[in-house]
């Protein structure tokens, strides 16, 4: 159980608070309810963008890491598609450096062309070396738009291609802070050794004054449900054949959320998962094989990804997944389910140790719509039954719903 208080300010921004006296350190977090689903199909990549330019300096503080480091605090942030986040960990007694510099840059970001420059040519070369210069780095840059083609997951975090950065203005990005980094649009969570009264204290002094934004946000285009097979082939210098298969599934808020990604972790969750032991370890048609969800706020995608022995056909190596999928239909056993929900109620205490997770974990589920679902997750999981599962598995993992993208290598 992670206790926590909530207040809403003036302006709209959410403060909560946790408090430990154990620590004498504190979280500050801030996340803003921008991701790369919030961008326009044109001009994508910009909240990825932000993650970087966020650092670029503010009017008062003209070197953001520099100013933290004096105090001896970590900070650092993280980008997706629904969400950006920015943290900061430090003593307890220099909190108020820390929101000083949260709210300075919230306000008073500089945004100059030298700024903008300089970020793009980073988030450039990262584009290069995470997507383009490595084996298999292109698969998401093809896979989201097969799988999506009217809601904004259809592009990665880091864009859908390098020239939306390359050709990124400053009034572009001037606009797209204006709109989204705003304390209407924010969630400070405040977590360690600090009471709520002093938080709501400090928050009020250092963000109360700041306004919020007065304009329209665009709406989110929702994908609709999907009725066929669709597939893609793409060749490259890769050392393995690869198949990818995306399936629609749930969204976090939704009920069915947890069995599917329960599924997911029958299937390839990790040496002991099913497809695994039988396609790697005993038949010996994959060299690595896995499913996992991308876990995102609206309807994601449950995926399964093999990499192909090369003496095996990729088609043939369809086949035994397709066998998987319907052996798993047929017969999963209630060991293996009580398995896979330990598992997940194992990771979800782990993620519970550290003070930064709980700040995070606070964070985002009050963007889902929710705070308390970081108390009421477990139960969830303990609550899902074989039959839940079962019945997840024949809904998504169809042929109408599968999205799969057969990743040939040249060599």
């Amino acid at each position: 159980m992670i206790e926590y208080q909530e207040n809403k300010l003036s302006n709209g921004m959410t403060l909560i608070t946790h408090v430990d006296k154990s620590t004498p350190l504190v979280v500050v977090n801030i996340l803003y309810k921008v991701g790369s689903k919030n961008e326009h199909p044109d001009m994508t990549g910009f909240a990825h963008l932000f993650e970087h330019l966020m650092f670029g300096g503010s009017k008062h503080i003209p070197d953001y890491d520099k100013c933290l480091q004096k105090t001896g605090a970590e900070n650092n942030a993280f980008t997706n598609s629904d969400i950006t986040n920015y943290y900061i960990i430090l003593s307890a007694e220099n909190i108020e450096t820390a929101l000083w510099a949260e709210s300075d840059r919230m306000q008073f970001l500089l945004l100059d062309q030298k700024s903008l420059d300089t970020q793009k040519n980073v988030v450039i070369e990262e584009f290069k070396q995470r997507y383009l210069n490595v084996p298999y780095g292109d698969v998401w840059l093809n896979l989201q738009p097969l799988a999506y083609k009217h809601h904004p997951y259809q592009w990665p975090t880091i864009g859908k291609d390098i020239s939306h950065i390359e050709e990124a203005t400053l009034e572009n990005v001037r606009q797209f802070h204006e709109m989204y980094y705003t304390p209407d649009n924010a969630v400070l969570t405040i977590s360690g050794n600090i009471s709520p009264n002093k938080a709501l204290e400090l928050a009020e002094k250092w963000f109360g004054d700041i306004p919020p934004y007065t304009g329209v946000r665009p709406s989110i285009v929702q994908e609709p449900h999907q009725k066929a097979l669709k597939s893609m082939e793409m060749e490259a210098n890769v050392p393995l054949n690869a198949i990818y298969r995306a399936y629609h599934m749930p969204g976090r808020t939704d009920k069915n959320h947890i069995p599917s990604d329960l599924l997911s972790d029958l299937l390839g969750r990790g040496k002991s998962s099913r497809l695994h032991q039988s396609l790697v370890k005993d038949k010996r048609i994959f060299n690595s094989i896995g499913s996992y969800i991308t876990g995102t706020a609206d309807p994601g995608l449950l995926v399964i990804s093999g990499m192909v022995n090369p003496d095996i056909d990729l088609k043939d190596a369809e086949k035994y997944i397709d066998d998987e999928i319907a052996e798993l239909k047929n017969n999963p056993s209630n060991d293996e389910i009580e398995k896979v929900k330990n598992q997940a109620i194992s990771s979800v205490l782990f993620s519970e140790t550290e003070l930064l997770n709980r700040s995070v974990n606070l964070s985002v589920a009050h963007a889902l719509g929710n705070t308390n679902l970081v108390n009421e997750e477990i139960e969830s999981i303990q609550k899902t039954s074989k039959d839940d599962v079962l019945s997840m598995a024949n809904d998504l993992l169809i042929p109408a719903n599968c999205n799969t993208l057969y990743y040939k290598s040249k060599n």
